[in-house]
């Protein structure tokens, strides 16, 4: 991963967009529509991000040096060796945001996963999210441990959970989970051997095994790269010495429903 994936808010801010015609005219859309303020390089001085969408490659590429050198950070159209930041193809299901970003290798290929993604999401999607952030206080209440109110809510929102994104009624189910949620929890902990050093080599079961697992335990020699391939916030631990004495052991916990 070449990027660091964040969400930028410029509600109320500027946000500098020079040039003309579709690409530009894209640029001030999206910026509209996340509540920022459109301005020109005179204002520079009051922004913190800027979109450059100028056809003269010369004159895009002058215009991105004296932006940057303002301190701003700077997305060039069709010239992602300029970019401090490429801009993904973003799925809104408010206040719910997928963005699917290839490095600014594709744009192309970033919308057609977008439209994948698009079919597969429902658009009650952000009524769930709506509702899980109105019973915050409630969830806290119920589960004042963070350990426990993680393992609760990933048990809730796994495949099958109660509140399952990818059902159409999650939302509708929240108040009921509430009632319920200490008897649905439980850990599960599972042991594989790795045989090769090469991510590609992962079995589907691996694979999915190690990006559902909460906690990862497993050999200090496993390749990050293999590592890599578990969510980002899983809690990682190495086992002492070689557990298995062939391959690479990893031992993955995961919570689940019922």
């Amino acid at each position: 991963m070449r990027s660091l994936p964040l969400f930028h808010r410029v509600a109320g801010e500027r946000v500098v967009v020079l040039g003309r015609g579709d690409a530009a005219e894209a640029k001030r859309r999206l910026v509209e529509r996340a509540g920022g303020l459109c301005c020109g390089e005179a204002e520079a001085h009051h922004a913190r991000l800027a979109f450059v969408a100028l056809d003269d490659a010369r004159e895009a590429e002058a215009a991105a040096m004296r932006l940057k050198r303002k301190g701003l950070l700077v997305n060039v159209s069709d010239r992602p060796e300029l970019c401090d930041f490429t801009v993904p193809s973003v799925l809104d299901r408010d206040p719910v945001l997928v963005a699917v970003g290839t490095g600014g290798a594709s744009a192309g290929l970033a919308k057609h996963l977008r439209l994948r993604l698009e079919a597969l999401l429902p658009p009650s999607l952000g009524r769930l999210a709506e509702g899980l952030y109105a019973v915050r206080e409630a969830i806290r209440r119920r589960f004042p441990d963070a350990a426990d109110r993680r393992r609760a809510l990933d048990a809730a929102l796994a495949e099958g959970g109660p509140l399952d994104p990818l059902r159409v009624d999650a939302a509708e189910q929240i108040d009921g989970w509430l009632e319920s949620a200490a008897d649905h929890v439980s850990e599960s902990c599972v042991e594989i051997v790795l045989t090769s050093d090469d991510p590609d080599d992962l079995t589907l079961r691996q694979a999915r095994l190690l990006g559902e697992a909460d906690t990862i335990l497993h050999d200090a020699d496993v390749p990050l790269a293999i590592l890599n391939r578990a969510r980002a916030d899983a809690v990682r631990k190495p086992l002492p010495g070689n557990f298995s004495g062939h391959g690479h052991t990893v031992i993955l916990r995961r919570t689940t429903a019922g």
